[in-house]
């Protein structure tokens, strides 16, 4: 039985493919975050959310540039204002949940102490991420159509086909007048 768009476990290697390509940026994306957010923190009196949120920020372009170029290279790039825009919305939304488990922790149960920052930031961007990977793949960087694979020549391979090929459909035909009945010679 195949799936459309290939078998099923061509689509679970595509999807892993996918997750580790998604991870390796984002992991970078979590380096990142992490280290401006400290840096901020250890170096200025700005208060912890408002820190988080300068980190998450300079974190978004950087993922940006990395899923664009490399995780999702092979995707459709037609419409790259549309994309930006997506990106920036669903990041937007992404920034609010990181930023709001943060926000509870430290505002909500007073645990403000670098370390529980920086467990409840890790665990803010952990959520968040959940949400950025099911968003992005969905709605930023779409996937292109399957290529139908191009037909071997006859001679090439004797085997016979294991699946009819998917019937091509066929414009409408919209009936036109009736001709005019020709007057009888009698």
């Amino acid at each position: 039985m195949r799936a459309p768009g290939g078998s099923v476990l061509e689509r679970v290697r595509g999807l892993v493919r996918e997750v580790a390509k998604f991870g390796a940026v984002g992991g970078l994306g979590v380096l990142v975050n992490l280290g401006v957010f400290n840096l901020i923190r250890h170096t200025t009196d700005l208060q912890v959310v408002r820190a988080s949120v300068i980190a998450t920020v300079v974190a978004i372009a950087t993922n940006y540039i990395g899923f664009r170029y490399y995780a999702y290279r092979d995707r459709a790039q037609s419409g790259r204002t549309r994309e930006m825009a997506l990106f920036a919305a669903f990041s937007g939304v992404g920034l609010v949940i990181e930023n709001g488990v943060l926000y509870t922790a430290t505002y909500g149960f007073g645990w403000d102490g670098p370390l529980a920052s920086n467990v409840f930031k890790f665990i803010g961007i952990g959520t968040a991420t959940v949400f950025r990977f099911w968003s992005y793949r969905t709605w930023v960087f779409k996937a292109l159509p399957p290529v139908a694979p191009r037909a071997a020549p006859a001679a090439a391979d004797p085997a016979p086909a294991a699946a009819d090929p998917a019937p091509v459909p066929r414009p409408e035909r919209r009936p036109g007048p009736l001709p005019e009945p020709e007057p009888a010679n009698n």
